[in-house]
């Protein structure tokens, strides 16, 4: 993505946010972080035509509009693709049951664009003949989103996966960690090792995983302990190394997708985990796989030049987004990191008391 432009989505009054290949977004708590995070779902369930549905299930037009449906009845966006070469833009207009597209545009190398609604309910992206469809389809079937956050004995990384249907992508919430890192060590031994590695660097006493699949070709996520020969869980890991075992797998999979995007992949983490998260986080920048991530982590961040972070801030109740500039702070850098001037103040976007 170049930028994407959002109008009228939860706390997005109107804003217009220059994607790069490293884009982490920090912020104070409310500053509408997640709410930008969340338009990754609304759009994947737009192009699926179940928006509406989405929408009732989460609380209907009213939780959607920006300060509700008094204050706006409307949302649109606009994405571009690849330098303008290619775009998707949409209007949608709230109605007394959902949401009535009255504008769905395909662009072309910056045009106008083809509008291909016929004030449906649904998006027409996946049901239009109009040839330029398939490759929006393509960018948004590029877009990965994840969250790691639960870590319980009931957590999706306990969960049985199948070493022949659940290893095409990594799903979203990890659970099918086992059969993906199962498939990877088959197929992939070079990358199989390098996470393995990547793991005892932050988890000294871990030695390897333990692949052992069923009768039915259903594997969990078992691991051996360098000190003994026990088979451990999931549950025998704490929260940070399993998380960051999720991490790693997402970061260092053979076949990268277009878009990585991920909530406080931090959580949980200890310092030299973090460092190793942010070398793959660039690691996989420089392999063309753009990443967004939103974070509260000022370590995080201290592993990035200014121009990979976006500060967010809630002013007057509507969310405003900000590229910091390397430029703006050079002489600031050279005597301080940029968590420092984080810390001091000297970077004011972004601080819970903006």
């Amino acid at each position: 993505m170049d930028y994407i432009e959002i109008s009228g989505y939860k706390s997005i009054k109107s804003e217009k946010i220059e994607l790069s290949s490293i884009n982490i977004l920090i912020g104070a708590n409310g500053s509408g972080k997640s709410n930008f995070m969340s338009f990754f779902d609304f759009l994947n369930r737009l192009s699926n035509r179940k928006l509406n549905d989405y929408i009732a299930l989460y609380g209907g037009n009213n939780k959607i509009l920006h300060k509700g449906q008094k204050i706006t009845d409307r949302i649109s966006f606009r994405m571009n693709f690849d330098e303008g070469k290619n775009g998707y833009s949409a209007i949608l207009v709230s109605g007394n049951d959902g949401f009535i597209f009255t504008e769905e545009r395909l662009i072309n190398n910056n045009d106008k664009g083809t509008d291909i609604s016929h004030s449906d309910r649904e998006a027409r992206l996946k049901v239009t003949d109009n040839f330029r469809a398939k490759d929006i389809i393509k960018y948004f079937n590029g877009f990965r989103k994840y969250h790691f956050h639960d870590t319980s004995e009931k957590s999706p990384f306990t969960k049985l996966s199948h070493i022949e249907n659940d290893i095409y992508y990594f799903y979203n919430d990890g659970s099918n960690l086992a059969a993906f890192l199962y498939h990877i060590s088959e197929t992939n031994k070079i990358v199989y090792n390098a996470i393995v590695k990547i793991v005892q660097s932050i988890a000294p006493y871990f030695s390897d995983f333990y692949f052992e699949p069923n009768s039915e070709n259903y594997i969990r996520l078992q691991w051996t302990d360098k000190h003994s020969d026990v088979i451990y869980g999931t549950t025998d890991l704490s929260d940070g190394t399993l998380r960051f075992i999720a991490l790693t797998v997402l970061f260092m999979q053979p076949e990268l997708p277009d878009t990585i995007i991920i909530d406080e992949p931090e959580l949980g983490l200890h310092p030299a985990a973090i460092a190793k998260l942010a070398g793959m986080i660039k690691s996989v920048a420089a392999k063309d796989c753009q990443v967004i991530i939103a974070t509260q982590s000022t370590d995080l961040i201290s592993h990035f030049s200014p121009d990979d972070i976006i500060t967010v801030d809630q002013v007057n109740g509507s969310s405003k987004f900000t590229r910091l500039n390397e430029k703006d702070l050079h002489i600031w850098l050279e005597d301080y990191t940029i968590d420092d001037l984080w810390r001091r103040n000297i970077i004011t976007t972004g601080q819970p008391n903006f």
